[in-house]
């Protein structure tokens, strides 16, 4: 039985080479990179390189990259750190969005919680925010615009240079999470505009527990962690050297790919599974396939089909796939985002999103298109709400 990985969008495989990279930093060069001496120094010149292809990566400068231990953590890092800092006489004001990561929308309930003040804008039937409703939400006291790049479940990127041009002309912070961005496509935080971006290595086909956040020079940030004054006094602790490492390498493969006309294979191969699904499976749709999406991710409705019994009948074939974020797995509720998109309940509920990675093949294309409208059929077999098409005279 074939062993078909769809699930990207939730973590990625390491990829051997950036094994091979990370792998001398457990052992021969196993150095701290704050001590003087020479294996130090060793690990210390392996932590700038990787901020080097990282800051490369995103359009940054070196300094502007501080490591972390995922996006979790940096999108914290950005909204607590940033908002710590401005000490206001009158009560902050922030915006974000209804389709964030939790990482976010449950960073700003906490703010809320400590007297800040939060808008949530809305999106649009294709899960696009608005640049007008983010303008018409500002404030005297507006201090921050948070709003992801690439949603993890649709895939449907966010006007970010606009939203960039509005905070600009407000002078307020701008910071977006592009977790689900970083490495499947071009970005430059000067053209967007932004002065916080987060990433995640497991993304993009480092290990898990290692990120960055860039922040802009001049943005001053109170740290979530006290202690030594690593990563320039903005995240106290010893460097994971061995996942920063990975990280660098993660991001030199990806400019390396993206050069490579990476985007646009990728594409292509999600557009032919897509296409596919579509067209041989009777009240299938694509959630947000009108607008400009990340080219690795389609999130597809099935009609009368449980989302999750189909991931688990999917898999029990060999292929993964998900319903949406994996940290949001076993939620009673329907997704967020699909919700907020306008989506029904149960439509929202038999959606499943598919997430392609570097590693994957034709081939494994070919099984999906395959098994998933076969699954989907038998699966309608047992749903009492399942009312087939009339077939033409």
């Amino acid at each position: 039985m074939p062993a078909v990985y769809l699930d990207n969008n939730a973590t990625t495989p390491v990829l051997p080479e950036i094994v091979e990279a990370m792998q001398p930093f457990f052992s021969a060069q196993f150095g701290n990179a704050s001590s003087i001496h020479r294996r130090g120094q060793q690990a210390r010149a392996a932590v700038e390189r990787a901020r080097e292809q990282v800051a490369l990566l995103v359009g940054a400068r070196p300094a502007e990259i501080v490591f972390t231990s995922g996006g979790t953590e940096g999108d914290n890092l950005a909204l607590f750190g940033l908002l710590a800092q401005l000490k206001s006489a009158e009560t902050d004001h922030i915006i974000t969005s209804t389709i964030e990561h939790h990482a976010v929308l449950n960073a700003a309930e906490r703010l809320r919680e400590l007297g800040v003040e939060v808008t949530f804008v809305g999106v649009d039937s294709e899960c696009r925010v608005d640049p007008g409703d983010v303008r018409r939400a500002l404030r005297p006291n507006t201090r921050l615009i948070s709003v992801m790049a690439a949603n993890n479940e649709t895939g449907v990127l966010q006007p970010l240079r606009e939203i960039g041009r509005i905070a600009a002309e407000a002078d307020v912070w701008f910071h977006t999470d592009a977790v689900q961005a970083a490495g499947k496509m071009r970005l430059n935080v000067d053209e967007i505009g932004c002065d916080l971006l987060t990433i995640s290595g497991h993304k993009m086909h480092a290990p898990q527990g290692i990120g960055a956040l860039y922040v802009r020079r001049n943005t001053l940030l109170s740290p979530l962690l006290w202690g030594g004054r690593h990563e320039r006094g903005r995240r106290a602790g010893t460097e994971n050297v061995p996942a920063i490492v990975a990280l660098g390498k993660a991001a030199a493969v990806a400019s390396e790919w993206l050069e490579a006309g990476g985007p646009e294979q990728m594409s292509a191969a999600r557009d032919r599974l897509e296409n596919a699904l579509v067209s041989e499976i009777e009240a299938a749709q694509v959630n947000g396939g009108g607008a400009p999406r990340v080219p690795n991710t389609t999130n597809i409705s099935f009609a009368a089909v449980e989302g999750e019994a189909l991931v688990i009948a999917l898999d029990l074939k060999g292929l993964a796939v998900s319903t949406g974020a994996a940290c949001s797995s076993g939620a009673i509720e329907p997704s967020h985002v699909l919700t907020a998109m306008g989506l029904a309940a149960g439509r929202a509920r038999g959606s499943l999103r598919f997430s392609l990675g570097k590693q994957t093949t034709a081939p494994d294309i070919d099984y999906a298109i395959l098994l998933v409208p076969e699954t989907v059929a038998r699966l309608r077999e047992l749903s009492p709400m399942w009312k087939p098409r009339p077939a033409a005279v």
